[in-house]
């Protein structure tokens, strides 16, 4: 992250956090000899980045009491899902995750972003021998054979979303154009609750419209986008997960509701930045984690499975029986009460397995 490899550790006080910096060879000047320096380790302002990273400064207890106020809802979910807090990622990082987030898993979107930093960011350093990247500028990926490269490592039909949304933003767009669109305001604890202008802020909206125009950006995308790399508080995110508890707990899915197309996708926003007001794209995160938490209690049935091997040897005239013991145990979702958007997303949990082996010897 900005030219440095952070490693985190949290406990149940602190977040611990270590900076290792690449190592710069200074040119040998006679009479003495420099020493290999650390770049950046006399001014190092690992923990600011740190703290606007992760959005550390504002009061959660605060909000989480202004949005209970106006939503009843919110009230009863919330309280059980503290510390969500939204990222403050570098925006042409943001863009580029989610382009790579379009119909994929966790897994395989950490597994692209590795995969960019791997083969077309600059080398920070290494780790145990673990070599560290930092995230691709937009001019890494414009090369002739970039779209290729990213099909060869699984990006499919992302590749040509990555590689032409890489080219616009290098010759058709101004330097800093990306960085212009975010928003300028400092962030207030204290939310204006007078509400907002239909259809958010004219800097959101305009942020939206014009990251429409890249190659793979759908309006959820952009609103991702917005949230996450933009910071515009008012960005809600609609996907099939979304809607889900649109319906279920904001009546939506009714009359000219029933369906999540643009004109609904434009509603379920326009009722929550109106519910919740500047910030209301961190509101529906709370419901939208507290909501994924309920996939958990889903996992109904553990299956026991003991299967036995067994092999019979002769030693010296004695036969010897020798079992192994193998008990599976696997938990099972039940495929009927996952919806949709989970099934697309579903994890799979491996088999554990205990051995037990035991000898019977008869002449």
């Amino acid at each position: 992250m900005k030219g440095r490899i952070i490693t985190l550790k949290q406990d149940s006080t602190h977040l611990h956090y270590k900076t290792i910096w690449p190592e710069v060879k200074l040119p040998i000047t006679p009479p003495t000899s420099a020493k290999s320096s650390i770049l950046g380790e006399e001014n190092d302002d690992t923990e600011a980045l740190l703290r606007h990273y992760l959005n550390l400064s504002p009061n959660l207890t605060a909000l989480y009491e202004q949005w209970s106020s106006v939503d009843a809802n919110f009230k009863k979910r919330a309280p059980r899902f503290t510390g969500v807090r939204i990222l403050k990622q570098d925006p042409w990082e943001a863009l580029v995750g989610f382009i790579c987030s379009s119909n994929n898993n966790i897994i395989r979107i950490s597994q692209m972003v590795n995969n960019l930093c791997l083969h077309y960011g600059p080398l920070i350093g290494y780790v145990d021998d673990q070599p560290f990247h930092d995230f691709p500028q937009p001019s890494s990926l414009t090369g002739p054979g970039v779209e290729a490269h990213l099909r060869e490592l699984g990006f499919g039909y992302r590749a040509k979303y990555i590689a032409r949304t890489a080219a616009i933003v290098t010759n058709e767009r101004s330097e800093g154009w990306l960085n212009d669109l975010a928003n300028p305001e400092v962030f207030n604890d204290v939310l204006d609750q007078k509400g907002l202008p239909e259809g958010g802020r004219p800097g959101y909206r305009k942020a939206h419209e014009e990251l429409l125009q890249l190659q793979g950006v759908g309006p959820k995308v952009a609103d991702c986008v917005c949230l996450m790399g933009l910071g515009w508080g008012e960005s809600v995110p609609v996907d099939t997960h979304v809607w889900q508890f649109a319906q279920r707990d904001y009546k939506f899915g009714k009359g000219k509701h029933k369906s999540l197309t643009k004109a609904t996708y434009d509603a379920v926003g326009d009722h929550f930045r109106q519910l919740w007001g500047q910030e209301a794209g961190w509101a529906h995160s709370v419901l939208f984690a507290a909501d994924l938490r309920t996939f958990s209690d889903k996992v109904a049935t553990k299956i026991e499975v003991d299967v036995e091997e067994v092999k019979i040897k002769q030693e010296d005239g004695i036969f010897i029986e020798e079992s192994l013991v193998t008990t599976k145990r696997k938990l099972v979702v039940p495929k009927e009460e996952m919806s949709e958007d989970e099934k697309e997303n579903k994890v799979f949990l491996e088999s554990a397995r205990s051995q037990r082996a035991k000898k019977r010897r008869w002449s």
